[in-house]
C-alpha cells in the first residue's frame, strides 16, 4: 500500500489570483509546481500525492490532471467545479473521464452565507457526485460545524473528506465548541477527515508541539485512525512549519498506535477514500 501526502496545492503565482496570500505569507509569493515538491516526498519517504485545486475555476482542474499525467507520484485530484449550475451533471461527466479526478471541492469557507451548503442548487451538484464514485472536500471554519452536520445528513452515501480538522481556534488555544461538533460529525461513517492545516492556525513563528497535539488528540478519538490521513496542505504549510518538520511531527504522534493504524493515517485512509 502506498504512502500518501492526501493534501496540497500547485500555482503558478499571480497577485490577483492569489490574494489571499497577504503580507504575513510572503513566502509563498512565488510559484509551485511538482519539481518542486517530488523531492519533498522523497525526503519524507511518501510515494504519492493528492492534488487539491487552490482556484475556483476549470482551468484549474484541468491544470491538475494535466499535472498528474505528466508525473505518476500525483495519485488522484481534488478539483473545483460549478456545483450550482443546472448542467453541472455533464460537466462533471466531462471532467471524470480522466481517471486522476478523484473528488471536488469548493471553497465554502470563503462564501458571504454560512448557510451556502444548503442552498438547493448546491445539494444538486453534491448528488451528482456519488454516481461518477467522486469525493467532496469540506472545507470549513469550526463555525461551520453544525451546519456541515446538517449537510452531510442530506447525503448519507456520500464520501466526504473534512480538510484541516474544520479550522480549529488554534491560535486562541481554543478546543471548544469546536471538538465536541467534530466528534458529532465523525459519527457519520461517510466523513473522513485530513491531519493538515494545523500549523497556519497558530501562530505562524510561535507554535508548539504541545499546542497542536490535543486537537490531533480529539480528531483521533473521534474518527480514528481507519478515518484519518496525513497532508501536507504544502505549500501553505511553509510560511510555518517545513514539509519535513510536519510529516515528522504527525509521525511522532501516531507512535502509540499499531502499525496497521500508521499505515491507515499515512495511506490506506487516503486510497480509501479517494478510490486510488
Amino acid at each position: 500500500m502506498p504512502t500518501i501526502d492526501s493534501h496540497h496545492h500547485f500555482w503558478r503565482y499571480d497577485p490577483a489570483e492569489y490574494a489571499w496570500i497577504g503580507d504575513a505569507m510572503s513566502l509563498i509569493r512565488r510559484d509551485f509546481l511538482p519539481g518542486d515538491l517530488a523531492p519533498e516526498i522523497r525526503t519524507a519517504g511518501l510515494d504519492g500525492v493528492v492534488s487539491v485545486a487552490a482556484r475556483q475555476s476549470l482551468e484549474e482542474t484541468r491544470a491538475l490532471l494535466d499535472h498528474a499525467r505528466h508525473h505518476e507520484f500525483i495519485r488522484g485530484v481534488v478539483g473545483w467545479a460549478p456545483l450550482v449550475e443546472a448542467d453541472i451533471a455533464d460537466t462533471l461527466a466531462g471532467l471524470a473521464a480522466d481517471q486522476k479526478l478523484r473528488g471536488v471541492r469548493h471553497v465554502l469557507q470563503g462564501e458571504p452565507d454560512d448557510r451556502f451548503m444548503l442552498r438547493a442548487d448546491f445539494n444538486r451538484g453534491i448528488a451528482a457526485l456519488r454516481p461518477l464514485g467522486l469525493a467532496y472536500d469540506l472545507l470549513i471554519f469550526e463555525r461551520h460545524l453544525p451546519t456541515t452536520i446538517e449537510f452531510v445528513d442530506r447525503h448519507p452515501e456520500q464520501i466526504f473528506v473534512l480538510d484541516h480538522l474544520a479550522k480549529p481556534r488554534i491560535k486562541d488555544d481554543l478546543l471548544q465548541p469546536w471538538a465536541n461538533n467534530l466528534r458529532e460529525l465523525a459519527r457519520r461513517p461517510n466523513v473522513y477527515c485530513k491531519i493538515s492545516g494545523m500549523v497556519t492556525e497558530a501562530d505562524f513563528t510561535r507554535w508548539t508541539e504541545a499546542q497542536l497535539r490535543p486537537y490531533f488528540t480529539v480528531a483521533l478519538e473521534a474518527f480514528g485512525p481507519a478515518r484519518l490521513m496525513f497532508g501536507s496542505d504544502w505549500p501553505v504549510c511553509l510560511v510555518a512549519c517545513g514539509y519535513t518538520r510536519w510529516h515528522t511531527l504527525v509521525r511522532s504522534w501516531t507512535q502509540a498506535l499499531s502499525a496497521a493504524e500508521q499505515a491507515r493515517i499515512f495511506g490506506e485512509t487516503a486510497v480509501e477514500a479517494y478510490g486510488l
